[in-house]
């Protein structure tokens, strides 16, 4: 276990912080001895696409590898995969439509590992990740045993989990299980510009992989690539609201995108409401909104997690007071 290590390359915001000790761990045995040996308190850190550092880490920060992909149950038209926590959530669904299953190929080139898929419970295009879910493995900290967590336990909310929530900063994710077709998928192109980049595409029945490209094509066109510019995705969540939030935005901008939902209630678009503020492409500092997609806060060099969180909370107040809806950051903010 090593001590004061950067964290500086393992988030992709690319905020400079510490960890007063550090170590990685690849098996679930490693990992019991890492935490019997960790100077509390501990921080379990995945691919680091959604957490903004502000402050070094006083105590110690493991680095979860646990790799591995492996089919554990066959049905009729259906099988259940289990996945290493510390795959890489893309690369995992790269495997996955190369292996002709289905059922991921709305969620491809999210950043993050496996691990992190559920803690978020992550979604894009129609899809969230309880749709596939079927179960997970994980060592709880304090103790080291291991706790299996149904799709009900879970609890899975918009972007949430019970590991936001009850179980937060407890358990660290070992292995997840999902369900995956094998024939007869059921694509999902309705959502978002995926039907419009298909028909660019030239493709008029599409298969899971054509799914899987358009995606990448849109979310490449749209978002920055970390290795470039820092950044951690999406910096807030779509804000669910009453119908009458909604129609009382729409009497002002009868355009506004929306998104009925099964409750009745409306979910808005963080980055429409963020880009009618003026503040798509701004820069504040070193950091700011990303001129393509206001939904994105980047750092241009040198930001520190502070800067971010200053133009975070100028943004929730701006859209507060022009819009009366109260933005929320999907971000772990530390």
């Amino acid at each position: 276990m090593t001590r004061m290590t950067s964290l500086l390359p393992l988030n992709t915001f690319g905020i400079e912080a510490r960890a007063a000790h550090f170590t990685e761990v690849t098996s679930v045995d490693e990992l019991r001895r890492a935490l019997r040996r960790a100077v509390p308190p501990v921080l379990v850190l995945g691919g680091g696409s959604n957490v903004l550092f502000t402050q070094d880490w006083p105590g110690t920060v493991i680095r979860n590898a646990i790799r591995g992909i492996e089919v554990v149950r066959r049905f009729k038209n259906r099988v259940w995969v289990r996945v290493g926590s510390g795959e890489s959530w893309h690369g995992f669904v790269q495997w996955a439509v190369g292996q002709n299953l289905g059922g991921a190929e709305n969620l491809s080139l999210i950043p993050g590992s496996v691990g992190a898929a559920p803690v978020q419970n992550i979604g894009a295009y129609g899809v969230e990740l309880k749709d596939v879910f079927v179960g997970l493995e994980a060592v709880e900290l304090a103790t080291g045993k291991t706790r299996r967590f149904s799709r009900p336990a879970c609890r899975f909310g918009y972007r949430d989990s019970v590991f936001k929530q009850t179980e937060k900063g407890r358990y660290c994710i070992t292995s997840v299980t999902l369900s995956l077709s094998t024939g007869r998928h059921r694509v999902h192109t309705g959502y978002g510009d995926i039907a419009k980049t298909l028909a660019e595409m030239g493709v008029a029945q599409p298969t899971i992989a054509d799914v899987s490209t358009a995606v990448i094509r849109i979310r490449s066109s749209k978002l920055p690539d970390p290795a470039r510019i820092g950044n951690c995705g999406s910096f807030f969540k779509n804000p669910e609201v009453e119908r009458a939030v909604y129609e009382k935005i729409r009497l002002t901008h009868p355009a506004a995108p929306h998104y009925d939902l099964p409750d009745g209630r409306v979910k808005i678009p963080a980055g429409w409401l963020i880009e009618q503020c003026g503040w798509k492409g701004k820069r504040v500092g070193n950091t700011g909104c990303h001129d393509k997609q206001a939904l994105v806060l980047v750092n241009h060099g040198g930001a520190t997690g502070a800067e971010v969180v200053a133009l975070a909370h100028a943004i929730i107040g701006s859209v507060e007071n022009t819009f009366g809806v109260r933005l929320e950051p999907e971000v772990n903010i530390l």
